[in-house]
Order: structure tokens, then C-alpha cells, then sequence
């Protein structure tokens, strides 16, 4: 991985390496398709529901739902309900989820800048 001085001395909690780790449960709950799409979407603004799904072109009603849950228990969003009828329910990024779009917009940047050279790979390894 090329992190292992940076995780000597930490608590077993803290190393991805354990498969028992919390850090590595964290990892694997925000590093997937959708987290990091909701999480790119809803950058500095607050969303509804709907708006996300709408920001987020594919993902399913319960996808987005179970995904929006999984940001919240980790504290990477925060979720508002205003009691209206029907309810108002918003979406915005925590402090910590905000820290982590910087992550995520490294990521898309780096998608952007190399998307020829994968289109090509893809195309030389499938043919």
C-alpha cells in the first residue's frame, strides 16, 4: 500500500491492513460508486431527497436511501426533517464530509486527466 510507516504505532481500529479494523469498515462504507457520486453532489449545498437522486443519474430509491443512512451514521452528513406535511427532509455535508469531497474531487480529476489512457488500455487489453 505504500502507507505502512504511517500506520505503525496506530490502535488496531486505525489499521486497514486488519480486516477487523473500524478504519477499514469506514473505507469500505465511503468508497463506493454511490457514497462518492452523493458526496460529490452535494459538494457545499443542501439538497432534498430528490434533488440528490436527480444529481445522482442511475442510482435507485433504495440505493440513495441506504447510502444517505450509511453517510449519516458515519457523521459525513447531516440530515435536517422539518415537520411539515409531507415532511421536508434536506442533505447537507458535515465539516468531516466536506474534508472528504476534497478526496473525492482529487479523484474525479484524476479520472478526467487520464481517461484517454484507460479507453485506450481498455480498448489494446479487450481486443
Amino acid at each position: 500500500m505504500g502507507t505502512e510507516h504511517l500506520l505503525k504505532g496506530l490502535p488496531e481500529d486505525a489499521d486497514l491492513r486488519r480486516a477487523d479494523s473500524l478504519a477499514r469498515e469506514i473505507f469500505s462504507d465511503v468508497a463506493n460508486k454511490w457514497a462518492l457520486l452523493i458526496i460529490e453532489a452535494l459538494g457545499e449545498r443542501t439538497l432534498r431527497f430528490g434533488e440528490v437522486r436527480g444529481e445522482v443519474e442511475g442510482i435507485s430509491h433504495k440505493m440513495l436511501t441506504q447510502n444517505l443512512r450509511m453517510l449519516e451514521r458515519n457523521g459525513l452528513v447531516d440530515r435536517t426533517v422539518y415537520p411539515t406535511v409531507p415532511p421536508r427532509v434536506e442533505y447537507t455535508l458535515t465539516e468531516p464530509g466536506r474534508a472528504l469531497r476534497a478526496t473525492v474531487d482529487a479523484l474525479c480529476d484524476w479520472t478526467h486527466r487520464h481517461l484517454g489512457h484507460i479507453e485506450g488500455a481498455r480498448r489494446s487489453f479487450d481486443g
